[in-house]
């Protein structure tokens, strides 16, 4: 599979604040259990413009890592989102991000969720998007935070920091 380098994805993907905000709504409404879903849009120009909310399923146990933690600490794709997530690589407009909120009102990109999306065998990401985590406490979201694989650094980074908004 493509790494993000290779898919030109090393450079942030444009999102609008319209749809920054709806991903915060998601998370509000989710809250405190974490959100999660994806946005697509167009691989050439890098522009999400689509947002894909999925259901998380943590609380079945299911996570390849922490299934023991409740859907306040953890996420995972339902069999039916993960399933549809991977048939969409292929579309014309495909998913570009990944997203998930941290209800402790951090947006960082934590030692779990780097070993769940980096590829099994350690040579990139598990899927070629980036990663969208959203910081969200019991009054706002607090702030957001981009991150993408980098083959110079062998790991993540953080691409870009959003500001949160009062929801």
């Amino acid at each position: 599979m493509n790494n993000a380098n290779e898919t030109g994805l090393n450079h942030p993907v444009a999102i609008s604040r319209q749809l920054l905000l709806d991903i915060y709504l998601e998370a509000r409404s989710s809250f405190p259990a974490e959100c999660c879903g994806w946005l697509a849009g167009s691989r050439e120009t890098s522009i999400a413009d689509t947002l894909r909310p999925c259901v998380n399923d943590q609380e079945a146990g299911n996570h390849p890592l922490a299934a023991d933690r409740t859907a306040e600490r953890a996420y995972v794709f339902s069999a039916q989102d993960l399933l549809e997530l991977n048939r969409s690589l292929d579309e014309d407009r495909p998913p570009l991000v990944i997203y998930h909120s941290h209800p402790n009102g951090q947006a960082y990109f934590s030692p779990t969720d780097r070993q769940v999306a980096a590829s099994p065998w350690g040579d990139g990401p598990a899927y070629p998007v980036q990663q969208l985590v959203v910081g969200i406490d019991e009054s706002r979201v607090v702030e957001a935070a981009l991150f993408a694989w980098s083959d110079e650094e062998e790991g993540f980074v953080e691409l870009e920091r959003y500001e949160g908004a009062e929801l």
